[in-house]
Formats: C-alpha cells, structure tokens, sequence
C-alpha cells in the first residue's frame, strides 16, 4: 500500500455537473436557469433588500427617532451609596478608582453623583457631573466636590 493507490470511500464522492455543455450532457440548453427573465441572463445580480418587486421593508416602514451625536452618557450613583460605601471602607475620598474597585462602573464610563438618600460622612468625592441636590448635601456635611 501507498499514497498512489488511496482513494476516497466508495459513494462518497459525486461528479460535478458540467453545465452548458450540450444537449447530450442533459444540462445543455437553458443550462438549469429556466426560460427568460432576469434570473436567466448572464450578469444578473439582485439588489440588496430586493423582494421581487413587492415595496422593499424599508420603503414601507416609516423613518423613526433621532440620535443625538452629542450625548453624553452617565452611570448615575446616588449619594445614600456613598454613605454606604464610606461606612463599610472607612474612606474620606470618593474617586473614580474606588467606584471601579467597587464594581459599579467601568473604566470607561463617566459618572454622575445624584442626591437619592441623605450623606452624614464629610467626603471628596470626584466625578464627572453632580447633580444640584448631591453638591449641595455634600458641601453641607464639609465634603468637597471635585468635576473631572
């Protein structure tokens, strides 16, 4: 035995159809296209989100909503979760990195403290926006408060 005499199992393997080639291949003629239309000529390619000339998805559905370019998006943090987070840390600052640490965002989110709950722990707390209530209850325990 050798790699000469390899060959695949029997049935295994079928013979390509030779197509187009004449009327004695039993493919000849229309060449399994059928007869005429688009479908049959050399070239034809359909057009995405063509459904054979019935009004296209998406010239029946209506166009919808707007997206602002601008927008910033914030993971809100509440100051009641600060308290809470100062009371079992011992912690005096509030940054960024503690709140990633702390699993509540990543490290690409911007954050904004809001003023749900009330804060008896005078803290600096950075983040990227605060809100008029969560500023307001921090500077009134003598925290401080830092916008990146």
């Amino acid at each position: 035995m050798d790699l000469s005499s390899l060959k695949p199992a029997a049935g295994s393997t079928k013979t390509a159809k030779r197509i187009g080639r004449g009327p004695g291949s039993g493919l000849g003629g229309t060449s399994t296209r059928g007869h005429k239309g688009a479908k049959s000529r050399s070239g034809y390619s359909k057009k995405i989100g063509f459904e054979g000339g019935q009004m296209p998805i998406q010239r029946r559905l209506p166009k919808f909503g707007f997206k602002n370019i601008n927008r910033v998006e914030y993971k809100a943090i509440n100051v009641d979760l600060l308290q809470q987070m100062a009371e079992a840390n011992k912690l005096t600052k509030i940054d960024l990195q503690t709140l990633i640490d702390a699993g509540f965002i990543s490290k690409n989110q911007n954050v904004k403290i809001l003023g749900n709950g009330t804060i008896s722990v005078k803290l600096e707390v950075e983040a990227h926006a605060f809100s008029k209530k969560a500023e307001e209850l921090i500077q009134a325990v003598g925290g401080t408060v830092v916008k990146l």
